[in-house]
């Protein structure tokens, strides 16, 4: 049986107009919070600003990766699910494995990002940033969950905090080639990761024609 591409076409239309409207809530929320939310008092030691971002970290972890956790267990406990060798899987089980794995994975680039992007962020309005990621992150991995719950394409709400996350540490690994070698050295990294990006999206275009069944 061969799928239908014209319903991949429009479901990647909806998800891509997902993406788009929640970039457009992220940036927003960003500007609000990096330009209008109190500065910080008491960071300007690295260590203090390691223990900010710690607390910031746990509360997201708490809320997102715990949350997901939880989700999958109590759908365990009430249904024939219980056994996850039996093979019984609701949609709203197979949702809610799949937003724990992908914030799984998702943990791992925030957290290298927000603990790196403290470590360039000196002052008590520079701070401000950390929040901004770790709040824009949460609320990312929740529009993620709940869009994904109505459809594929929806969870594409959800993205934005996956992108800034990764703008994040392109900002940290430009920042750390600085130090080491000045400009040339920022760009390095910044350029070796875009390539990588090129390459992927080169490998990774449709086949001209279809892909053979």
């Amino acid at each position: 049986m061969v799928d239908d591409p014209s319903d991949f076409r429009s479901q990647r239309r909806a998800g891509i107009a997902a993406i788009a409207i929640g970039a457009v809530v992220a940036v927003g929320l960003w500007i609000a919070i990096t330009d209008y939310a109190p500065p910080l008092a008491g960071v300007e030691t690295l260590g203090a600003r390691m223990l900010f971002t710690l607390k910031c970290w746990a509360l997201a972890i708490l809320f997102c990766l715990v949350s997901g956790v939880e989700a999958v267990a109590h759908e365990r406990l009430v249904s024939p699910a219980f056994d996850p060798l039996a093979g019984f899987e609701t949609r709203r089980l197979r949702v809610n494995k799949q937003y724990l794995q992908n914030t799984l994975e998702q943990s791992v680039v925030f957290t290298a990002a927000i603990f790196g992007l403290a470590a360039y962020s000196p002052s008590g309005p520079a701070m401000r940033a950390v929040v901004a990621t770790a709040v824009i992150w949460v609320a990312g991995r929740f529009t993620f969950w709940l869009g994904y719950h109505r459809s594929a394409a929806m969870r594409g709400l959800g993205a934005p905090s996956m992108a800034l996350s990764m703008l994040v540490l392109i900002y940290v690994g430009w920042r750390f080639g600085d130090e080491l070698a000045g400009p040339p050295g920022g760009a390095i990294p910044v350029a070796a990761f875009l390539a990588i990006e090129g390459v992927l999206f080169w490998a990774t275009r449709p086949a001209k024609g279809g892909d053979a069944a």
